[in-house]
């Protein structure tokens, strides 16, 4: 395999990775090309076919966000292979890049990996990675919000359905401006300035939006007096699992996360099973808000180096 064969992701490369991703669903919230290719500036994602498998890098990310857990200077950031046997393509990638990382690999992967006798021969050093876990609820717990448990949930989407006279809309091209700025107002009182983090988001979610007849993904705005109070948009993971992108709200509208999360699922997706909502990076207020819906499992990832 030759990294300098690889290719930029582009618009134009969408029915590749589409073509793989339906021929091995995704469990992790990564692989949908809306998802990589709004965050590829970030990345700065290369993509090569090898062995009839999808191959994702990054030469730079190491070189803008934080250090290759290895120590190696020249470290390469790789996703997990797509394709038949991504372990074995893990191993194959190893032996001929030492300096590669593997993030975001799947718990189920892991445990074939460390079952084979060159985890150990390799040096191979698995580190979890709890910040990018994500998080998976049942699509119709989430829309009934039942019991107790779910007694604050329900009543903030209660105090937002009851007290405004709002909106629900199906985003479509000519609301796209809208909630552009929602994001703007939502990043100005975030001060997402000071946040290289939100900054990043805020590149990432207009790379989305803009476009957004291209990538096909689904979203929704609910409006009061004509303004965005809140937007999201997903799209289908895999068979039976909505993946969530992006949901904002403004705070000046309380109840407004709980509401548009609520009629998105209520309006767009209402015979989907399962909705993955990505993971909380680390953020505590974020990860409290996850936890309280009360996911069913989380799809649990590891960064995975050899030791030199």
């Amino acid at each position: 395999m030759e990294l300098a064969k690889a290719k930029k992701i582009s618009l134009k490369d969408k029915p590749i990775f589409d073509s793989f991703f339906q021929k091995y669903p995704p469990q992790n919230s990564e692989f949908t090309f809306t998802n990589l290719f709004m965050w590829r500036k970030f990345y700065e994602w290369s993509y090569i076919e090898w062995k009839n498998h999808l191959i994702l890098f990054s030469k730079e990310y190491f070189k803008k966000s934080r250090a290759p857990l290895s120590g190696q200077d020249e470290a390469v950031y790789f996703f997990p292979p797509i394709g038949p046997n991504p372990g074995e393509i893990i191993f194959n990638i190893a032996e001929l890049y030492e300096k590669a990382e593997f993030n975001r690999v799947p718990e189920d992967l892991v445990n074939s990996i460390i079952k084979d006798e060159r985890f150990v021969v390799m040096n191979f050093e698995i580190v979890d990675d709890r910040d990018n876990w994500d998080y998976v609820y049942e699509a119709e717990t989430l829309k009934t919000l039942p019991g107790n448990r779910y007694r604050q949930n329900r009543r903030w989407l209660n105090k937002f359905l009851q007290t405004y006279n709002y909106e629900f809309e199906i985003l479509t091209e000519d609301l796209i401006n809208k909630c552009k700025k929602l994001q703007l107002e939502w990043c100005v009182m975030r001060q997402c300035e000071e946040d290289q983090g939100l900054e990043q988001e805020q590149e990432a979610i207009y790379e989305a939006l803009d476009n957004f007849s291209e990538l096909g993904f689904k979203g929704a705005l609910i409006c009061v007096d004509n303004k965005c109070a809140g937007y999201t948009f997903g799209e289908m993971l895999n068979s039976d699992t909505l993946v969530i992108h992006v949901e904002k709200a403004h705070v000046q509208y309380e109840g407004g996360y709980q509401a548009i999360g609520n009629l998105f699922l209520k309006n767009v997706y209402s015979d989907v099973t399962f909705v993955n909502r990505e993971q909380d990076l680390g953020v505590e207020g974020l990860r409290r808000a996850k936890e309280s819906y009360k996911p069913i499992r989380m799809v649990k990832k590891s960064i995975l180096y050899r030791k030199v």
